[in-house]
This record gives structure tokens, C-alpha cells and sequence, in this order.
């Protein structure tokens, strides 16, 4: 009983505490930028949030939903009829220990503006009790829905979840929840991408179809006007295609290729407008400047492809990124030249939108059906998961009270001022969606294909097929295309009348969606078409061409050895093309190679320098034999390196790009042991010298966090880690025991900041 009053007795006070801080900032008449500081970040309203941004020239921030309509938002997707599906992972990061983090208290919730004022009023609770959500995605009568491990498709029945089908068991397996597939991102070819993944899906019929694509990005994932991908990691502004996102990932002996994962935009500068010391290495050089801001990016996210007309064709295929760490938005401008695209910073030394408010925290944007741009700001105070959280950030947090709020969210939307923004809903009427596949605004285009391929509108088809063969709107004959490709309707007389289109995207277009009417019946239409392209000096299609011929091989393999021969004589410099060659070429390299000296002899070109990085890539997979061995004597260090190393150096131990170096064959792993529990323990930041190569920021992030913070983590766990990938792949080194790992942590127990490469060296 005395245990029970004093439970409700300190829930009445702590109630009360709430209650009079929420007061004093209510009777706070206006907060201004004087109140935040490195030692001060009040929490404040909505209202006074929005009067702490600073926004670009022209432009304003609306309030849309807050708390407590809304709680912890993360991600949302729009239905058509405009109301927000919003992902509330309310468990997110309770307090510095991430207490509770496991409990089923996420939602995905449904927010509606039923008296069109622009602001949502209306809440429905559709789906709760669910474990950190992160994704969602609208798909024919049911939604996708990204609860890790897991990817489930939940039917909706009357406003309500039906059936729950499990789409794939492993769809964030292993890595925390910073590094998880998310995104969910229904694309212009009908398939659906992640960030964090190298997984597509697909609903075709009842049955929902896997596949193999390249792995993108981090958190966030969007796409252009022709359906490119842009995506990026936590410390690069823009990474992204040159190509459909379709192609080439079919050779599995291919670390990379060519025109994928590309550097989009290569400064990583950031312009905060308040001290941002409560960034988790804040401590280090070179991080913060000499006013205590943020230098670079350190949490970059959700890149977003502006595609709404509200704003104007200047910033029409501008793409916006999101920093929460830094609180601020900022805006890039892109330049195409034939598939090469290219970026930069639209301001010099400022930002789209920066805030002084520590707790604002855009986390995901979003093109809006009335062309508005979203933002989804999570208005909280810790943003670093605490696998990765140091002393120093623990410090800030304690310092200014940012555990605190954690039932906020904000969700709001950027437009130009002055604009007339009306609410959009999309019509029930197949011939009229129709109509919507030429809108000047993306999401409207991409909605009304959704729709029609949902709805399996198949009496349209003869209006589809008219504009695809005399529309001269491009957005609208690209998106009867892909309507009906997603209709299985698309005929193969269809597609080489756009092989031979005068509009070089629509052409790509139609090479694009070759593939899912290629057959033994209609292949052969296509030879003469495939000659006429490759003899003309188009090097837009060549890449084409080469990730073509993998789709033509079931149906004659000779074609396709014939095509790719003709593509390298015609490019034999180009390194694009090199790479989708051997993206067709899955263990047929050697051979290939040898008929390819007849009459490309020059082994400096292309295509044999980066066949013998394929073929050094198959010798080390040969030699890397004892994986089920070292998985037995090390399962725990196996789950460890899966769920806290693997998204950076790779299953392979190889290292990921723009991410972190090898781990494979690596002298900082089989060398010292005490050395490697050090990095491992604490963190290791800087450049750092693998094998001969200087690795830096940007090609890998530059700064490695350690795991060894936690009081929690026993030795003999981290024994096993280190025991694993001193044994993993080719590496051959002694087994470490729990006893080693306790004496690194004897010897560094008060150490606060991640050692640097030159530091090992000298103590070890």
C-alpha cells in the first residue's frame, strides 16, 4: 500500500512539473534566439518553433499537425485522399540508456484535416503495439509496413488492418536502428526501394516478389522524373544513380558498378545558425568550428527530390536533405549532361531553412499532393542511438534536460508566401486518372499511376496506349509507360516504337522497361532495333545496351555475347559502360575476356582494368572458406558483428563505400590484439592507413564509434566479436579472450573520446 501512494504521489509531482514547465513557456510572451545557447534549449510550441526557424527568401513554414495529434513522427505517406498515414516510433531512445526501447508503444496513425484549414484536427489510431516502426508504404487494399526484423503487408478492411502477410522475415535483420532498411519507396517502375538494403519488392497478384538490387544510402531514399534514385549516408549531403535503378546488380563478383552510388553532390559543408555541441563528437577537432557549430554533415538524411510545381521551375529536380543533428534543411541544385549528373550547395554559407531550436529535428521530407515540401520533425532531444552515444553527448544531454520532451512531433510544410494551397485529393475515375499522368506535380503523377495499377483499371488501356504514341507531354507518355508495364499490358510494339523515339530520356524509358516484355516470342523484334542503337554515336543508351544483354541471354546467348562485343568496340574507354558489360557477364568473365583481346587488344582499357578487380574479387570469395567454422566457435561475435559492424564493413569484411575501410586481410585487425579491443572498445577516428591506402573522410565516414561505453557489454562478448573477425574471411590471427579485453578496459576506463590511428601507433 505505502509502495502504491508513493508511486501516485510521484506521478502527481511529476505530472505537476510537466504541467508548470509546459505553463512558464506558454506565459512566455515570445522566445527569442537569445534564450538558446550551448547551455540552454528550452522547450517551446509549435508556434514558437516556426518563429525560431529561419527559412530562404520567399518562402514561410506552416504547422500542419503537433503533438499531441501526433507523437514521435518518423515517416508518413499520403493516401489519396490526402490524409497523412504518419509513423509514430514513440520508442525511440527513452532516456541516455535507451530504456524501454524494446516495449510495443509504436503506431502507424492516420491524421486528416477534415475542415481544410490546413491544419490536421482528426486522429485514428490504425495500427499500435508495434516495436520501433520505421516504414510505411500504401500499396493495392493494404500497407506495407517495416517493423524490424520484419516486412509485413497488412489488408485494410474498412479503415482497419485485416490479414497480416509476412512479405520477408528478414527485411531489417541484424544493425540497430540507425542502421536499418527504411524508405520504402514506391518507384516509377514499379518496384519498391529501401535506403540501408539491397532488396526490391513487388506485389504482383497476391504474391509479393524479391529481388536482389544495389545497396543505397542510409535513411531516406527518393527519386527524379525518370525514376533515378537519390539517397545518402550520415556524413555525405547527396549520393545517387545515373541509371534506372533495374540494372545492374545481376553479377554477384561485382563489387561495384559504375553509375550506382554515385558522389551526386561532394560538399558536405553545413551552415547551423546555433552552437550544435550536442552532436556525439563534438569533443573532436575539426567537428564544431570556432562558434561551436557544426561543420559538416554528422546525421544527414531523408534526400528529397523536389517534384511539386508550387515552388517554381527553379526549384523544380532541387533536392532537399535533412539534418536533425544540426537542425536544418538544406537545399542542392543538380545538373544533367546525358546520364552524368552532378550537384552543389544553392547557397554559399546558409541554408534552405535553419533553426535555433535544439529539439527541432527533421528527420524525413516529403513532396505533398498540393505541392507543398513536408517536413517530419521528431521534436526531440536525443537523436543519437545509444549504441554509438559517448560520454561527451551524455554530457550535453544532462546539461540542457534533452531527454525531455518525449511525446512531441511536429509535422509541417514549406511554401512560398503568399501561395493559394488547396487541398488535393485524386479522383475515383479511372479515365480521369489517366489525365493526371502528365501533372506538372510529381506526386499527383505517381499517385494517379499507382491508382490505376491498384484499381487493375484495364478498360483504360486504349487510352494509355494513345498517349504513349502521340502525347508530346514526355511526363505523361513516361507514365502510361510504366502504367502499363504495371498493368502487364505493355506490348512489344509499344516499346520499340520509344526505342526510336526523337527524346533520348524517352528512349531510355523505353530500354528501361524492356525487360519485363522480353520473351522467346518477342526477343527477336528487338535484334535489329538493338543494331540501330548500338552503330549510332548515342552514348546515352550504350550502358543500356550491356545491362540489356543479361535479359537477352535465357533467350539467345549468342545475342547477347554479340551485343556486349559490339557495345566495348564502340566504347572501349568508357568505364560505364566496362561496368554494365560486366554486369551481364556473371561467370563468364574469363571467357569473355579472352575473346575481347581479339579485338580490343589494349589491356589499359576500361573494361580489363576492372575485370581484374572482378577477377581478384572471385579469388579472395574462393579463399574465404572457413565461414560456418568461425560462425560455430563464435556465434555470439558473429550476431555482434551483424548487428553492430556488418553495415559498415560489410558481410564480407570488405568495407563499404563512403562508410568504413576493410576489415578483411587488414593489419589493425591481426595485429596487436590489445590494439584492436582498444578501436573497438573506444572508437577510432581520422584517417587510418589499411594495407598501404590512406582511407579518409569522404571515402569512408571518418569516424568509427566504439561499443564500449556500456557498463553492460560483458567481456567475453567482445572477446567473441574480436574473435571473429580475427578469424573471419582471410584473416588467420589468434583468438582473444575475455581477460585481454578487461585489461584494455582497466587501462582506458576514463577515457572519453575515440582515439586517432597516429595515438595506437604510439601506445601500442
Amino acid at each position: 500500500m505505502r509502495n502504491t501512494i508513493t508511486f501516485f504521489l510521484l506521478l502527481f509531482i511529476g505530472c505537476a512539473f510537466c504541467f508548470c514547465k509546459q505553463k512558464r513557456v506558454d506565459e512566455q510572451k515570445q522566445v527569442s534566439a537569445a534564450d538558446f545557447s550551448e547551455e540552454s534549449s528550452p522547450v517551446v510550441s509549435p508556434q514558437e518553433s516556426i518563429g525560431l526557424m529561419q527559412v530562404a527568401e520567399g518562402f514561410e513554414v506552416v504547422l500542419v499537425a503537433a503533438e499531441p495529434l501526433v507523437s514521435s513522427p518518423v515517416a508518413l505517406s499520403f493516401d489519396e485522399q490526402g490524409r497523412m498515414w504518419v509513423v509514430e516510433m514513440t520508442g525511440y531512445m527513452p532516456d541516455t540508456t535507451g530504456a524501454g526501447e524494446d516495449l510495443p508503444t509504436g503506431k502507424i496513425v492516420i491524421l486528416e484535416d477534415t475542415n481544410q484549414d490546413g491544419v490536421a484536427d482528426t486522429r485514428k489510431v490504425f495500427l499500435d503495439s508495434l516495436r520501433m516502426p520505421r516504414a510505411i508504404c500504401l500499396v493495392g487494399d493494404g500497407i506495407l509496413v517495416a517493423e524490424p526484423p520484419s516486412l509485413w503487408y497488412y489488408e485494410i478492411k474498412q479503415g482497419k488492418p485485416g490479414k497480416r502477410t509476412l512479405v520477408d522475415a528478414a527485411y531489417a535483420e541484424g544493425g540497430n536502428v540507425e542502421h536499418q532498411p527504411n524508405g520504402l519507396l514506391r518507384a516509377l517502375d514499379n518496384w519498391i526501394y529501401s535506403a540501408k538494403s539491397d532488396k526490391r519488392y513487388r506485389k504482383v497478384g497476391d504474391t509479393w516478389v524479391k529481388q536482389q538490387t544495389h545497396f543505397r544510402g542510409q535513411w531516406g531514399i527518393s527519386q527524379d522524373d525518370a525514376g533515378r534514385l537519390f539517397y545518402n549516408t550520415n556524413s555525405e549531403n547527396l549520393l545517387g544513380d545515373y541509371f534506372m535503378p533495374g540494372f545492374g546488380a545481376a553479377n554477384q563478383n561485382q563489387k561495384a558498378v559504375a553509375g550506382f552510388n554515385e558522389k551526386i553532390v561532394a560538399n558536405n559543408s553545413v551552415y547551423p545558425i546555433r552552437p550544435t555541441t550536442g552532436v556525439n563528437r563534438g569533443y573532436l577537432e575539426g567537428v564544431l568550428d570556432d562558434s561551436l557549430r557544426l561543420v559538416s554533415f554528422t546525421a544527414a538524411s531523408s534526400p528529397l527530390v523536389y517534384r511539386g510545381a508550387l515552388f517554381g521551375k527553379e526549384h523544380t529536380g532541387d533536392v532537399f536533405v535533412a539534418e536533425p543533428a544540426a537542425n536544418l534543411i538544406k537545399r542542392n541544385t543538380l545538373q544533367t549532361n546525358g546520364y552524368l549528373t552532378t550537384g552543389k550547395q544553392a547557397y554559399k554559407g546558409k541554408e534552405f531553412l535553419a533553426s535555433v531550436d535544439e529539439r527541432f529535428r527533421p528527420v524525413s521530407l516529403y513532396n505533398a499532393p498540393d505541392g507543398s515540401l513536408v517536413v517530419v520533425d521528431m521534436y526531440r532531444g536525443i537523436i543519437q542511438h545509444k549504441t554509438y552515444l559517448t560520454p561527451y553527448l551524455k554530457k550535453e544531454i544532462a546539461k540542457r534536460n534533452l531527454t525531455q520532451p518525449l511525446l512531441s512531433g511536429r509535422i509541417y510544410k514549406i511554401v512560398p508566401k503568399n501561395s493559394k494551397v488547396r487541398k488535393m485529393t485524386m479522383p475515383k475515375d479511372a479515365v480521369k486518372l489517366v489525365k493526371l499522368l502528365g501533372h506538372e506535380n510529381g506526386w499527383i503523377r505517381d499517385k494517379a499511376q499507382q491508382l490505376l495499377i491498384d484499381q487493375e483499371a484495364r478498360r483504360i488501356i486504349p487510352e494509355l496506349r494513345q498517349a504513349l504514341v502521340k502525347s508530346r507531354n514526355p511526363l505523361l507518355v513516361t507514365h502510361a509507360l510504366w502504367t502499363l508495364e504495371g498493368l502487364n499490358a505493355l506490348r512489344a510494339e509499344e516499346v520499340a516504337f520509344l526505342l526510336r523515339h526523337h527524346d533520348p530520356l524517352i528512349r531510355v524509358q523505353g530500354l528501361s522497361a524492356l525487360p519485363s516484355i522480353l520473351s522467346g516470342a518477342t526477343y527477336q523484334q528487338f535484334m535489329p532495333v538493338f543494331q540501330e542503337m548500338v552503330n549510332k554515336p548515342d552514348t546515352l543508351v550504350a550502358p543500356y545496351l550491356a545491362f540489356l544483354a543479361n535479359h537477352l541471354r535465357p533467350f539467345d546467348q549468342e545475342g547477347a555475347n554479340s551485343l556486349l562485343k559490339q557495345v566495348v568496340r564502340k566504347h572501349p574507354t568508357n568505364r560505364y559502360v566496362a561496368d554494365a558489360v560486366i554486369s551481364s557477364l556473371s561467370g563468364r568473365e574469363e571467357s569473355f575476356q579472352k575473346a575481347m583481346l581479339s579485338f580490343v587488344p589494349d589491356t589499359a582499357t576500361a573494361l580489363h582494368r576492372q575485370l581484374q578487380q572482378v577477377f581478384a574479387y572471385k579469388k579472395e570469395a574462393q579463399d574465404n572458406r572457413n565461414k560456418e567454422a568461425v560462425l560455430k566457435q563464435f556465434p555470439r561475435g558473429a550476431a555482434m558483428y551483424a548487428t553492430s559492424c556488418q553495415t559498415c564493413h560489410g558481410p564480407d569484411g570488405n568495407g563499404v563505400k563512403s562508410l568504413a575501410p576493410p576489415l578483411n586481410h587488414s593489419e589493425w585487425v591481426t595485429g596487436n590484439k590489445s590494439r584492436l579491443a582498444a578501436i573497438v572498445l573506444y572508437g577510432l577516428t581520422g584517417p587510418v592507413n589499411v594495407n598501404g591506402h590512406v582511407y579518409k573522410a569522404p571515402e569512408i565516414n571518418g569516424d568509427m564509434p566504439g561499443i564500449g561505453y556500456s557498463q553492460n557489454l560483458p567481456e567475453e562478448d567482445v572477446a567473441e566479436l574480436l574473435s571473429y573477425i580475427r578469424k573471419s574471411w582471410k584473416n588467420k590471427a589468434s583468438t582473444v579472450h575475455p581477460e585481454e579485453v578487461k585489461k584494455v578496459k582497466q587501462k582506458f576506463k576514463n577515457r572519453q573520446k575515440a582515439f586517432t590511428a597516429e595515438e595506437l601507433n604510439y601506445l601500442f
